[in-house]
């Protein structure tokens, strides 16, 4: 995961093999895992939170990232998520038009929440989608 999401990401900074290790040990947490992607979130009672979802930068707009976001909301519903939430830099329009197109609506800003390399400060969207088992 840590090697995926460092190629992937921009911003925030990518999260270090440590890190995903002990947030994997986190009550709740959960991966859908692709050969080239993967989506990490939590669950917390009836809500889930997409806390990352990166795909190989080579392999992007081949729908791997939307098959991630699919899976993950059918696991978080196993689960028994019956809303998802998600936050997404403001500038990152590939990962807002996917989560537009399922579904996920606006919710939110959290102004100046990321530095970007420029050292512009970079809007974080909050976005949410109720989910429910077909």
């Amino acid at each position: 995961m840590a090697t995926i999401h460092s190629r992937a990401m921009v911003m925030p900074r990518a999260w270090t093999t440590d890190e995903f290790a002990d947030m994997l040990m986190m009550p709740g947490m959960f991966s859908v895992d692709r050969e080239a992607g993967f989506a990490l979130g939590r669950v917390v009672l009836d809500e889930v939170e997409l806390l990352t979802l990166a795909v190989e930068p080579h392999q992007q707009r081949r729908g791997i990232g939307a098959g991630c976001l699919r899976d993950f909301e059918e696991q978080a519903q196993m689960f028994g998520a019956k809303r998802a939430l998600l936050e997404v830099a403001a500038t990152n329009a590939p990962a807002r038009g996917l989560y537009d197109r399922f579904g996920y609506i606006e919710s939110g800003r959290r102004t100046g929440y990321y530095a970007s390399d420029a050292h512009t400060p970079v809007d974080a969207v909050l976005m949410q989608k109720t989910i429910v088992i077909a």
